[in-house]
């Protein structure tokens, strides 16, 4: 069974399905078109027009991209594509299990293991959390001409290792907290364990226009470090008034010809450098006061923007063909809902000043439960914070 995945460096999601697969054994074939970009075009030609990595074929089936995989995965339909026979339910039992690869999950893992509390990492759907689609972090402390995203969640995941805490590979599909040990359940594995950190992090936002998702990874993307290269010398827009969008909006004008930055109001709540940055910026033009209000295009992708100031009621075309999206982040606890407490907008609640749950022996860490800083500094604190919470509830019960 031959396996093509196009992809390319510094992608969370190629490096999400090329774990997937290497989970499941399949042997791929991988083809960087950064690497070889006149590959770039066979790449969307055969992916009828998807400007998105990763792309995968399995045989002669066009699977997608990342997404697509781990929902044929989700549906059973994964398997026996790969002609892989299905796989008897493994049990793992951990003391420690931490939930999310992020600053936070690292983090609580690090003091977790030096309290000799032998955790297990499960990585997640993102190995690495969001920083690994952010180009270049200037402010977590001991970088001072700042750091590659991707290169800070591995100096991370590597100490981590070093302390001889497990990582694994899974998403969270079902989870009982209502008894000790707690039971969470993989694809195709049930883990139990005594205590239990959640650092799961969030998910980009989507505005919910029909057209954007007609139009998703055909001109619509929410990864600009993974999805830029397919815009070399075009115009783009980019949806957002925080950080990420305003250095979204830096990066892409590094290979774009011009970068439309569009706010729905006249402030920006990106830090004052950030947005001096981008007002210095020759190739960047804002339209504030507007929202997108149709993703135009045809049957081979996006060919165009249209945008409605809401002061006026204006409408125009941008004359774009991409849109990257970076209006926020939900928070990843779906699988939780029912079971531990929340706000209404999903993020968990933790008691006091602490991480604890209202499930003793369950905390939190990180953007899952931090919807006011969210910065890798802050979850970072606050993992360090789960794991010393978790040690002295754990040395209690003994």
């Amino acid at each position: 069974m031959k396996i093509d995945v196009y992809s390319k460096e510094t992608c969370p999601y190629c490096d999400r399905a090329k774990g997937l697969l290497k989970l499941k054994g399949a042997e791929f074939n991988e083809i960087r078109i950064d690497l070889h970009p006149e590959l770039r075009d066979v790449m969307i030609e055969r992916a009828g027009g998807a400007r998105t990595v990763p792309q995968i074929f399995i045989g002669e089936t066009h699977v997608g991209g990342c997404d697509d995989l781990f929902a044929l995965d989700a549906q059973g339909k994964l398997d026996p594509l790969l002609n892989r026979e299905e796989t008897k339910m493994k049990t793992l039992h951990k003391r420690v299990i931490v939930l999310g690869s992020g600053p936070a999950g690292y983090t609580a893992a690090i003091y977790a293991a030096r309290a000799n509390l032998q955790p297990m990492i499960l990585a997640g759907p993102q190995k690495g959390g969001q920083l690994t689609t952010t180009t270049e972090v200037e402010n977590f402390p001991g970088f001072k001409d700042g750091i590659d995203g991707n290169e800070l969640m591995n100096q991370m995941e590597a100490q981590a290792a070093r302390f001889e805490t497990v990582i694994a590979y899974g998403e969270v599909v079902e989870c009982d907290l209502s008894k000790r040990p707690f039971t969470l359940k993989t694809d195709d594995t049930t883990y139990t364990c005594d205590a239990l950190i959640i650092a799961t992090g969030a998910s980009a936002r989507y505005m919910g226009l029909e057209s954007e998702t007609k139009y998703k990874n055909r001109g619509v993307s929410a990864c600009a470090t993974c999805d830029g290269f397919f815009f070399r010398g075009q115009k783009v827009a980019v949806v957002g008034g925080g950080d990420t969008a305003l250095e979204e909006a830096g990066y892409l004008s590094q290979m774009c010809e011009r970068v439309f930055l569009i706010h729905r109001r006249e402030e920006f709540r990106a830090s004052k450098a950030m947005q001096d940055r981008v007002k210095a910026n020759p190739k960047i033009e804002l339209v504030l006061n507007s929202v997108p209000d149709e993703v135009l295009g045809d049957d081979k992708g996006m060919t165009d923007l249209r945008v409605r100031n809401i002061k006026t009621g204006e409408k125009k075309e941008l004359g774009v063909t991409g849109m990257f999206v970076a209006i926020g982040h939900t928070p990843n606890t779906k699988v939780f809902k029912g079971q531990l407490d929340m706000d209404g907008a999903g993020y968990l609640l933790p008691q006091g000043r602490t991480t604890k749950t209202n499930v003793p022996g369950v905390f939190v860490a990180g953007d899952v439960a931090d919807a006011h800083y969210r910065q890798a500094i802050t979850a970072a604190g606050m993992g360090c914070q789960a794991a010393i919470d978790t040690e002295r509830w754990l040395g209690e019960q003994e």
